[in-house]
């Protein structure tokens, strides 16, 4: 396996990205999209969720694909950015049909971003605006770190951000990942200075910085996020897509599968106070000729570009005004 050409989510061929944050609200949203709609599932692992329309991503629902999926941040706020999505959708003639009615289908997953200190006295909901703007950035390039859903992320001990990955298996199928990294839990060891999802790493896209050498049970420092905010606002929320051609049940079992990503990229996970929830997508143009060995080779894939693509995100964070935690370039002294 290797990383597709872009060592993004879009190397799944047909997929699109679009971001768009209030830097001074400190919080945005991502969308992911196609062309057409798409296969979609939806595996939920963390106490503390928030989404909009996942009931519809279970294999026995009848909604048969969907037309984006959206990160966004602004707790319960957030979910409204689904909404623009949905509106830009319809203005655009998407949705699915019934009878003489299109309906959009764009389930959402919100991170708990409100104590970052970003500006949240808002007038207005700003989300569906967000939204709606970023379906309009929708394409197969896009930054990583502080940008989008990943604006204001943060995890317990550093800014965390956007992250996103991809690998090529080596029968031509190809997974990648999507993530706003937000979690309660640490995404570094103890001393700080390396990643836990280090042994995954491919060349040096996340700095190289190379595994821990402590040995052993080590104790975690206390989290800054917590002492900073004064309570606990977490959560890491991800999409995993591939372009092979699966069934929704499939797309579950490939969500499920990409969980472990989480799990070894950030140590606590899954607790009560975070939403972890890891979306899957399958753009269906790669049939499976051996569905259960290939299917259990996407779910690998699709765990190994999670706990990358959630280095990456805090790897990529930015500095800037306000912030209530460094990033850790800056605590490393990375330019």
């Amino acid at each position: 396996m290797i990383p597709g050409a872009k060592n993004l989510i879009t190397d799944v061929a047909g997929l699109r990205v679009g971001n768009a944050q209030d830097d001074a609200l400190k919080s945005g949203c991502t969308v992911l999209t196609a062309d057409a709609p798409f296969t979609a599932s939806v595996s939920v692992m963390g106490g503390a969720p928030g989404t909009r329309e996942t009931d519809l991503l279970a294999p026995d629902k009848t909604a048969p694909g969907v037309d984006a999926l959206v990160l966004s941040g602004g707790s319960a706020f957030g979910l409204a950015a689904a909404q623009g999505v949905m509106d830009a959708l319809f203005e655009n003639g998407r949705g699915y049909e019934v009878f003489s009615a299109r309906v959009p289908i764009v389930p959402a997953a919100i991170i708990f971003d409100l104590l970052n200190g970003g500006a949240k006295d808002w007038p207005e909901n700003p989300y569906p605006a967000l939204g709606r703007a970023a379906l309009g950035n929708a394409a197969e390039t896009f930054t990583l770190g502080s940008i989008g859903a990943g604006c204001g992320a943060q995890t317990a001990m550093h800014k965390g951000g956007l992250g996103s990955a991809s690998l090529v298996l080596n029968d031509g199928i190809t997974v990648g990942a999507l993530v706003a990294a937000n979690p309660m839990g640490s995404v570094t060891t103890p001393s700080g200075q390396h990643f836990w999802a280090a042994p995954f790493e491919v060349g040096d896209e996340f700095g190289g910085l190379g595994t821990d050498p402590a040995l052993g049970l080590q104790t975690q420092p206390a989290s800054r996020k917590r002492q900073a905010m004064a309570s606990l606002g977490n959560t890491t929320i991800a999409i995993v897509a591939t372009d092979a051609d699966l069934d929704k049940a499939q797309c579950h079992r490939m969500a499920v599968a990409s969980q472990d990503g989480i799990g070894r990229a950030v140590l606590p996970a899954h607790s009560p106070m975070d939403g972890d929830l890891v979306f899957a997508a399958a753009m269906g143009t790669k049939p499976l000729l051996m569905p259960g060995p290939q299917l259990a080779q996407i779910g690998h894939a699709a765990a190994l570009c999670l706990s990358r693509a959630i280095a990456r995100a805090v790897w990529e964070a930015t500095p800037a005004p306000g912030d209530t935690l460094p990033t850790l370039r800056q605590e490393l002294g990375h330019a």
